[in-house]
């Protein structure tokens, strides 16, 4: 099993474009299932939980396997929902491949655009798939003009439908023998390939066996996407959609050699009692159970965490039950690891291991959850938690005084996942506050405290001198922690609390906001051997970066999300005018042909309301999406955003808060 090829596949696209009974239909058509599941009756194999089934939407990403002629696929099935996007982020990271969805009927939508913009910027190969080319309404030709038009230029029909939009609907697939589409084949190509271009200048139609090759290379480098048409639902068109998989799509060989491991876990599964499972993607190197790994991963402030622990459960997804190669993991592979109980999505095994940017933005919403029954609010709080193992894009922190527990989002839909999660998983019944914008800030300025231990007095409140400075840091750059004292002057221990404290206050700023983009830099340190502990770093070091903010001051900074809008010219008028009244900026106006093209930059807070009111200005002609993009100062008066860590701002009440600690 060692030698089998690998192809990690992921199936992406818009919302009910017909991912998941695309799914269904590979599992089922390469005899991994002997059941076609339904999403109308949630009887899907990847969309598992309770309500996936019942909402008919993929929420997690899920991983299923199935062989075709001697290539073992990895089928990762992910959310196709915008509020679901860090699954597909993490998803994107362990692909060889894709295939994105697209139906006949709606054409090129929102969210397909969306993927297929990360897809090539990330040179990811990927196959296009055009669905329900059985449902009224379907058209081959209109479908075809909007991939070009509004998705990419740059794709290979492979097929064609003859009664398209009628149940009689039927997918004839090119033939490499056939010269018309050798020619349209290679116009395409040759937009990459300069000897191809001279040949056609020349009236020189290239073979079959040249065209083939130079479809896989393109397509290989993720330059030109191979375009097959059918229907997920009666099968049409799905052999030559596999046949383009295995063709097109290179797959992973495994190499010789005892290369280091590097791999990346892209989902956690977290059992009734607590036990997690990690999905691990290897890149490089071998596994094998009750081996000791050690697992890397930066969180949001900067800080790096690692975490060490023995695999007591290893199962390489493909591989044949009971079989040696299930309990050993190749390059390639994926596997499900169980024994790390610190694991979370995103963490890397291998010292190599790149530390990579994320696809896309951290969320930049925020609610209040609550309890129905107030004494569960406890219980609430460990459960928001276990959720944010398993997403750690999804931040939680408890508030003062009973008050709830403030939780990060993407959008509305998270709301009621999480609430039926709540519900079903853990028995609880919770909450949401209408939401709010995350906003952040930076440093203003430089800014420098201290405080040392004063040995005239008779006690003392910490037993430590810790000097810091804070400076504003590079755009993107985070928290950047450093030292301009001597190395080695403290303990491992002491100044390790030094710096994770820091990261942990600056979550809140002068106003309540994380604060990034910004230097510290410790400037003196000392402490009183053997009296001092690591937990008067911890407990005095709020008060001194917090002083150093103050002195340095901050500017809030409200999120933009860049946008793109398609409108019919009618209506160009009332559109603009809700942009401007949204505080929107147009930087670019294209014509097109009955339509134009907006693009520009808006506040956050105002996505929401241009989205409901953007149906009844257009007539539902519009085409609307946008992402998070950057960030500006708010203007007036800054918002302040409850505290949460006894408020190091004012002494006395700190040390009250620690003390009622």
């Amino acid at each position: 099993m060692s030698a089998v090829p690998t192809l990690n596949l992921g199936i992406l696209a818009h919302v009910d474009a017909g991912k998941t009974s695309l799914t269904e239909r590979l599992l089922f058509d390469t005899g991994a299932t002997d059941r076609l599941g339904s999403v109308d009756e949630g009887t899907t194999r990847t969309d598992t939980g309770e309500l996936e089934r019942r909402r008919g939407i993929t929420i997690r990403t899920a991983v299923a396997p199935f062989t075709l002629d001697g290539l073992r696929v990895n089928l990762i099935d992910t959310p196709g929902h915008s509020d679901f996007i860090a699954e597909v982020e993490r998803a994107l990271g362990v692909l060889d491949g894709a295939v994105l969805v697209l139906s006949a009927v709606e054409g090129v939508q929102a969210q397909t655009r969306v993927l297929l913009r990360t897809l090539r910027r990330l040179r990811l190969p990927t196959l296009l798939f055009v669905n329900k080319t059985d449902r009224a309404g379907a058209s081959e030709s209109g479908t075809l003009a909007a991939v070009r038009a509004r998705l990419t230029p740059h794709f290979a029909p492979m097929a064609t439908v003859r009664g398209i939009g009628t149940p009689d609907a039927r997918t004839r697939p090119f033939s490499f023998e056939d010269p018309g589409f050798r020619e349209r084949l290679a116009e395409v190509l040759a937009e990459h390939d300069e000897p191809l271009l001279a040949d056609l200048v020349e009236d020189r139609l290239p073979d079959a066996a040249r065209l083939r090759r130079l479809l896989a290379r393109s397509t290989g480098r993720g330059l030109v996407h191979p375009l097959y048409l059918g229907s997920a639902r009666s099968g049409e068109g799905v052999p030559a959609l596999l046949d383009g998989i295995r063709q097109w799509l290179p797959a992973h060989r495994p190499a010789g050699g005892r290369a280091t491991a590097r791999g990346t876990v892209f989902a956690v599964e977290r059992s009734p009692g607590g036990e997690k499972t990690a999905y691990l993607r290897l890149f490089e190197g071998e596994l094998s159970p009750r081996q000791r790994i050690t697992l890397h991963r930066r969180e949001e402030d900067g800080s790096r965490v690692e975490h060490s622990a023995r695999i007591t459960g290893l199962t390489v997804i493909g591989a044949p039950p009971g079989a040696a190669a299930a309990q050993r993991l190749t390059a390639g592979g994926i596997a499900r690891l169980r024994g790390l109980p610190k694991v979370r999505v995103g963490d890397r095994l291998g010292p190599a291991a790149p530390e990579g940017e994320p696809h896309f933005a951290p969320p930049g919403l925020e609610t209040v959850v609550r309890p129905v029954h107030p004494g569960d609010a406890s219980r609430l709080h460990a459960a928001l938690t276990a959720l944010a193992d398993q997403d750690p894009l999804i931040g939680t922190r408890a508030l003062p005084d009973g008050g709830g527990t403030a939780l990060l989002l993407y959008g509305e839909v998270q709301k009621e996942i999480i609430a039926g999660t709540l519900e079903e998983e853990f028995g609880l019944r919770a909450v949401f506050e209408a939401s709010s914008i995350l906003h952040r800030e930076r440093p203003a300025g430089t800014g420098e405290a201290h405080e040392e231990i004063d040995y005239r007095q008779d006690s003392h409140v910490f037993w430590a001198t810790v000097g810091l400075r804070v400076t504003p840091g590079a755009e993107g750059s985070g928290i950047v922690f450093g030292r301009d004292t001597e190395l080695g002057a403290l303990p491992h221990a002491f100044d390790r609390a030094i710096e994770d404290t820091v990261r942990r206050t600056l979550r809140q700023g002068l106003y309540g906001w994380p604060v990034t983009d910004c230097v510290v830099t410790l400037t003196r340190s000392g402490y009183c051997s053997p009296v001092t502990t690591a937990a008067d770093f911890r407990s005095l070091t709020p008060l001194v970066v917090m002083a150093a903010l103050e002195r340095a001051g901050t500017v809030v900074y409200e999120p933009y999300h860049g946008f793109e809008l398609e409108v019919p010219g009618w209506a160009l008028g009332a559109v603009s005018g809700a942009l401007g009244a949204s505080g929107a900026q147009v930087r670019d106006a294209v014509p097109g042909s009955g339509t134009w093209t907006l693009r520009g930059v808006v506040p956050a807070r105002q996505v929401p309301v241009l989205e409901r009111g953007l149906p009844g200005l257009t007539r539902g002609e519009a085409l609307w999406w946008s992402a998070p993009a950057m960030d500006r100062p708010v203007g007036g008066v800054p918002p302040r955003r409850v505290r949460t860590d006894g408020n190091p701002l004012n002494r006395a009440e700190y040390l009250r808060y620690l003390g009622s600690g």
